[in-house]
């Protein structure tokens, strides 16, 4: 497994995030969030695509996505949404209260962290950090398309002892808005989730396929690693096998199992994805781009890009520069 091909599509698809609420709750309560495309456009204007997460500080209670069966959250517990669906924590499972969503609309990145007390008069009270992270889903997210709809992993066993602290400072970051809490509570945020995805791909049954098993599996892998370090390099399936030790057919048939498409096809998609990141990130000309993903000419990687993406390379670039600009 090669936690460096994670890292390097966490990068790429520019991963970013922050803590912007606290519940302090007493039974009985609950809470009832919208999807992630509802509350994006307002804590966290201009990112593509919206992951929320919980971190159960002290006590316990339910979780899940709403209308769905809930599971129960303990202490050092962490729930993610990576597909962004509405869901409901509560004190008791089967509990509903519809979302305030007048109060998500009036909401601005600059009035965040915001502090929730829910005092239901009950002895049992539960603290809980929520933190949301915003991340790139097109024109090619791996990670995200791995992810199931709901992800809990259960006190974080592999660091249990560092989280429990991140969470603590997260706590406090969030209450006492000192300068650059912005900044230590986004790579908290990045921390604890990356966590909970290692725990993820390490769980996952022997049999499982999608890109998280293929990371996992070692000859995928392998060839993962290899075209996520050089991916401008003109692979063949040829040179993809010498160096994974498989013979091309049974390399095409094994990736292909595991990802879901072809060696080839996968390069051109990550290709695609390297592209968007530097149009909307950089300056660089689109020769210069063209270059770094592994394009001849511009016009090769406008061509290849508008069958790719669906739209031009300058067209991507300016609905970007325009989103960041209406943000602003």
């Amino acid at each position: 497994m090669s936690l460096d091909t994670l890292s390097e599509v966490l990068r790429a698809v520019r991963l970013t995030g922050a803590v912007f609420f606290s519940i302090d709750a007493s039974a009985p309560w609950v809470a009832d969030t919208p999807p992630a495309r509802a509350i994006g456009p307002h804590i966290m204007p201009g990112v593509e695509h919206v992951i929320e997460y919980h971190v159960i500080a002290s006590g316990s209670c339910w979780g899940g996505i709403t209308g769905e069966t809930p599971v129960r959250l303990e202490a050092g517990d962490v729930i993610v949404f990576p597909q962004g669906d509405p869901h409901v924590l509560s004190s008791a499972p089967g509990m509903r209260l519809l979302a305030d969503h007048e109060l998500l609309a009036n909401l601005r990145p600059s009035a965040l962290p915001v502090a929730i007390k829910k005092d239901g008069g009950g002895s049992e009270r539960v603290q809980i950090t929520c933190g949301f992270l915003g991340c790139d889903a097109r024109p090619f997210n791996p990670l995200l398309s791995s992810l199931p709809r709901v992800l809990h992993v259960r006190g974080l066993p592999s660091a249990a002892g560092v989280l429990g602290e991140l969470v603590k400072v997260a706590v406090t970051e969030s209450e006492a808005k000192r300068a650059g809490s912005d900044a230590v509570l986004a790579r908290i945020s990045e921390l604890l989730f990356v966590e909970a995805v290692r725990h993820h791909l390490t769980t996952l049954p022997s049999d499982a396929l999608g890109w998280l098993a293929g990371l996992r599996d070692q000859a995928v892998g392998r060839v993962l690693e290899k075209l996520h370090h050089r991916p401008a390099h003109a692979w063949s399936l040829d040179e993809l096998g010498r160096e994974s030790g498989m013979s091309r057919s049974v390399l095409a048939e094994r990736f292909t199992k595991f990802v879901g498409v072809a060696p080839m096809q996968y390069l051109a998609q990550w290709r695609m994805q390297l592209g968007a990141t530097l149009l909307s990130t950089t300056s660089m000309s689109l020769a210069e781009v063209a270059e770094r993903v592994g394009y001849g000419s511009e016009a090769a990687f406008s061509k290849a890009y508008k069958r790719g993406v669906g739209v031009a390379p300058a067209e991507w670039r300016r609905s970007r520069r325009d989103a960041t600009t209406t943000v602003t």
